[in-house]
């Protein structure tokens, strides 16, 4: 905490000129996450708006989302910035036709912290972001456990505006039915186009959660557009689509993201 302190007093008396700042960078949209870091002694905002998604299964619609989910970082050096995200407001909705039950708190609390060890690696982009969740969702929609796991995201520019990304990532979950944990492992891959200051991406992603209770697998294909207004700022909506049984039939979301 010393130290968090200290670097927002340094950055506070030393400045980055605006000019100097690389361009805005949210984990937003998308399911994927950036492979890029805030500025030193800058902060960044990025607040899913609204988030809900739909599923339909033998006569019962669930609908879960969430409202005013924030995530804040703030740049420690050129390398590393240090991160924290919680939904103010999420819900989970379930209607069997005969009657409608609703549970509702605040999300969990993430804690990261992401690492850029090319720094400047030219067109090639990569992170390390290991990750730890405290439980502090309301029963029904938290699990009550501590969990974690590291995300590696990497990306390269291929140049007129195109960009291929992937989001590897391995968590050690509780198990559902005991006090053990077990692995899960996802993955993102995108494409994405860039058109001045509007972005279109298009991305596949897979769930492998291998609870020994029994293992789940999901599946999206997913939609997304980012727009920037100035440098600082970024607002952003998309679509996932669900490709098996398991997964949300579809997930509309909105939000927007911006730097201090």
């Amino acid at each position: 905490m010393r130290t968090f302190i200290a670097a927002l007093l340094l950055a506070m008396a030393n400045p980055t000129l605006a000019d100097d700042l690389k361009p805005i960078c949210p984990d937003r949209p998308g399911k994927g996450t950036s492979p890029c870091t805030v500025d030193t002694g800058h902060a960044q905002v990025e607040a899913g708006l609204f988030d809900e998604s739909t599923q339909r299964r033998a006569g019962m619609t669930t609908d879960t989302g969430s409202a005013g989910s924030l995530l804040a970082k703030f740049g420690v050096s050129d390398s590393l910035d240090l991160e924290a995200g919680m939904a103010l407001y999420q819900f989970q909705r379930t209607n069997d036709g005969a009657s409608v039950t609703q549970q509702e708190s605040v999300g969990d609390l993430s804690l990261h912290a992401k690492w850029n060890p090319l720094e400047d690696g030219g067109r090639l982009a990569f992170v390390l972001d290991p990750t730890l969740k405290l439980p502090t969702a309301g029963h029904g929609l938290g699990n009550g456990a501590v969990e974690g796991g590291l995300v590696a995201p990497i990306s390269y520019d291929l140049g007129g505006g195109w960009s291929l990304a992937a989001t590897p990532e391995a968590d050690l979950l509780r198990d559902g039915t005991g006090g053990g944990y077990h692995a899960n492992l996802a993955n993102v891959v995108g494409l994405s186009r860039a058109f001045g200051p509007l972005t279109l991406g298009a991305e596949v992603w897979g769930d492998q959660n291998l609870d020994p209770a029994g293992a789940v697998a999901q599946y999206s294909a997913d939609a997304d557009a980012a727009l920037l207004v100035g440098n600082d700022t970024q607002l952003d909506c998309g679509v996932n689509l669900g490709l098996n049984r398991a997964t949300p039939d579809a997930e509309f979301y909105f939000g927007v993201s911006r730097r201090f």
